[in-house]
């Protein structure tokens, strides 16, 4: 499998990140995670509550085969 790009999510801890950084909800931080740990996908249905993301019911993933 190709290797994924690397994100700067993980680089610095919330307490030494520049503020607007550190002002991201976990929750956020964690969609965020996964989304680039999923590389190549959809999320078919995102459950939204009180403005932070709480589950993702449904997901696909897509393996390609070609370079």
């Amino acid at each position: 499998m190709a290797e994924m790009a690397r994100t700067n999510l993980d680089l610095a801890p919330a307490s030494s990140a520049p503020r607007a950084y550190a002002s991201v909800h976990p929750a956020w931080v964690r969609l965020m995670r996964y989304c680039a740990e999923l590389g190549h996908g959809e999320i078919e249905k995102l459950k939204i509550q009180d403005g932070l993301p709480m589950t993702a019911e449904v997901t696909t993933r897509k393996i390609k085969f070609s370079p």
